[in-house]
């Protein structure tokens, strides 16, 4: 490729908070971790080679948390791409404890948040977080008094953006009262479409929606599924027909599908340049119902 010409960013761009520029496919670091999101991974120079291509092949945008590993994904992501490029955008969150593998206890105390970010400015070598979302509104604490941290956070400077996870329209009003919110991060895939309405009420106030879990990988194998029959016709795989999928559903869509594989990596960035047609994505949509 020519110097001069930037690779493309994958699916599109986004901007969060009217001032980062995002590829819509970017990259999620749950997976460069051991099992049970626990520990080191199996392979950490791997791992770090999954992030250098992700950069290279146009993604800016990397969403960790500090309960991955705990610790870990922050600390490879660290080590993978420090010194960050000037465009680079990490998103990371608090407000779990990991007392061991698939283990997750919410933790919302405003001590602990505070900490917890603390804790990632330093494992990410930052001076200033992007985005920082709670990862959960912990039901022990009261809610504003969780945001009046993340609040706090920023006034210092230590965070840029605040953006929130597993929450309801309900609850993503409530937290604008205390603080400006630019991304949500729910559950959502072509077969899981439980956030409908939070999806459509970031759309008309243009939050970004980053759907977690967004290959929802049993239901894609299915052998009689349209999503089989579509990756069929398309010659490409029903993952890169889901990610293609969630990107045509909604500009404000930010798709992270996470890998620790540089091959499955290569494919799932391929999807943002995967079109699907009228009929395809009327097919495709039908799946929800059924679901």
């Amino acid at each position: 490729m020519h110097p001069h010409t930037p690779t493309p960013r994958p699916g599109g761009e986004f901007t969060i908070g009217n001032d980062l520029r995002v590829a819509r496919l970017g990259f999620g670091a749950m997976r460069i971790t051991g099992d049970g999101v626990w520990g080191e991974p199996r392979d950490r120079a791997e791992a770090k080679r999954v992030l250098r291509r992700a950069l290279e092949l146009g993604v800016n945008f990397i969403d960790t948390a500090d309960s991955y590993g705990p610790s870990v994904s922050e600390e490879i992501i660290a080590e993978a791409l420090y010194p960050y490029p000037t465009d680079l955008v990490i998103a990371t969150k608090g407000g779990f404890d990991r007392p061991g593998p698939n283990k997750w206890t919410e933790n919302g105390r405003p001590e602990h948040l505070r900490a917890a970010c603390e804790g990632s400015l330093r494992r990410l070598r930052l001076e200033r977080i992007d985005l920082y979302q709670l990862h959960r509104i912990d039901p022990k604490v009261p809610a504003a008094d969780q945001l009046g941290v993340l609040k706090e956070l920023q006034a210092q400077g230590k965070i840029r953006h605040i953006g929130l996870s597993e929450v309801n329209v309900r609850q993503i009003q409530h937290a604008r009262e205390i603080v400006p919110v630019v991304t949500v991060q729910n559950r959502y895939s072509l077969t899981d479409r439980g956030s409908e309405d939070v999806l459509e009420y970031c759309q008309r106030e243009a939050i970004g929606f980053i759907p977690w879990f967004p290959l929802a990988a049993g239901q894609l194998s299915q052998s009689d599924s349209p999503i089989r029959r579509v990756a069929a016709q398309r010659n490409v795989t029903p993952s890169q027909v889901a990610l293609a999928w969630l990107l045509a559903r909604s500009p404000v869509m930010l798709p992270i599908p996470g890998t620790s594989s540089v091959q499955h990596l290569e494919e799932n960035i391929a999807a943002g340049s995967l079109k699907l047609d009228a009929h395809m994505m009327e097919e495709l949509g039908e799946l929800a119902h059924a679901g």
